[in-house]
């Protein structure tokens, strides 16, 4: 984990997973927050910092997701978040409560995201994911649920880096640097510095 800069509460944090997505962000001088890979990394940090008690504006997870249906490319502000690997019907029958339900970020258009601790990078897992969600990460559910916790406004954007099939781990690492600019630009054009 790792912040760079200040957090201010008239600014965003930007939090990403790790460098090579944010390489041209932090270019801007924005204050960026890298969590590391996975829930339990992206939860900890965000919550780590946001329990500082300088609160920021708003919390912009930027990330690469895998795209688990034909077709689907660019950057994308995700409308609900899942996590698709654990089973909350089963917890719910076993306790009577609610774990894990599904994140609504903003009503109206925008792809379902499913986020879970592994690499989605075969067809037989990406296609069941497919009937669930559009993309697929390792870090958004988890940095939904901290920014609801602490009451701060959260969005997820999430650029498609690899189609979450067999050889996505070959297609992230050549395509992140790209995917960064991306990023970069979208943060650019959407968020008031």
């Amino acid at each position: 984990m790792e912040l760079i800069g200040e957090m201010s509460p008239d600014r965003p944090l930007f939090v990403l997973a790790v460098k090579e997505e944010a390489a041209e962000l932090l270019r801007t001088g924005a204050p960026v927050l890298l969590t590391g890979m996975g829930k339990v990394n992206a939860a900890a940090a965000l919550a780590g910092v946001l329990g500082r008690g300088v609160l920021p504006r708003e919390v912009v997870n930027l990330g690469t997701a895998g795209a688990l249906r034909p077709g689907w490319t660019g950057t994308h502000v995700i409308a609900e978040v899942i996590q698709h690997d654990l089973d909350s019907r089963l917890l719910a029958g076993l306790t009577g409560e609610v774990y894990g339900a599904p994140i609504t970020l903003r009503e109206g258009e925008g792809p379902v995201l499913a986020t879970g601790d592994s690499f989605i990078s075969d067809d037989a897992a990406r296609d069941r994911l497919a009937e669930q969600a559009a993309l697929v990460d390792m870090e958004g559910y988890a940095l939904a649920h901290v920014a609801r916790q602490a009451g701060v406004p959260i969005r997820l954007v999430k650029h498609v880096s690899d189609d979450a099939g067999d050889g996505a781990a070959r297609t992230w690492r050549e395509s992140v640097a790209a995917c960064a600019v991306e990023l970069a630009r979208w943060a650019e054009d959407n968020v008031e510095a």
